[in-house]
């Protein structure tokens, strides 16, 4: 039986398990959204969700943030983790992560997953508003390219008729 035995020690001793988990939380907090295998994703999910927590909680800010810097060594990110993931689920109760399988890895066979942040994710509107704003842009510039390419190939080509129509003759 196991127990009170709660974690998964991940093939590390605790000090290298701890800073893994660390930066882990840091990177997700950073990018919203990170890549690893899938025993690290269950791991890393309620270390960082106790963080969120912290976060979101208008009483005892100073002792929270103090709490969280214990394990987030980066101010710019202890200071996002505050100012927009906290207020994003500050009437949220729970649950702020996202574990989704990718399947296996090449390599080893390990199972890979992303975690991410609810409300981080993929919106193909705003990158097609990008596209159609640089396709309007790039469109002109093309259109000069082409006109240029005409105006060059008429000359090359009269002049290659009539040197070949010279050679038949």
């Amino acid at each position: 039986m196991r127990h009170r035995v709660a974690h998964r020690k991940l093939g590390r001793i605790t000090p290298h398990r701890m800073a893994m988990l660390r930066n882990m939380a840091t990177s997700l907090f950073d990018n919203e959204r990170i890549r690893t295998t899938l025993m690290r994703a269950k791991e890393l999910r309620p270390f960082a969700e106790r963080l969120i927590t912290l976060a979101r909680h208008e009483e005892g800010r100073l002792h929270n943030r103090r709490q969280v810097a214990r394990d987030i060594h980066d101010p710019r990110v202890v200071r996002k983790l505050f100012d927009e993931l906290g207020t994003r689920f500050s009437a949220r109760p729970g649950g702020y992560t996202r574990i989704l399988r990718l399947g296996t890895r090449q390599g080893d066979g390990a199972e890979m997953a992303i975690v991410e942040l609810l409300g981080s994710e993929y919106k193909p509107e705003a990158k097609d508003a990008k596209s159609k704003k640089g396709a309007k842009d790039a469109a002109p510039k093309k259109d000069a390219k082409d006109k240029d390419a005409k105006d060059a190939a008429p000359k090359k080509q009269p002049k290659a008729k009539k040197a070949s129509a010279s050679a038949a003759e």
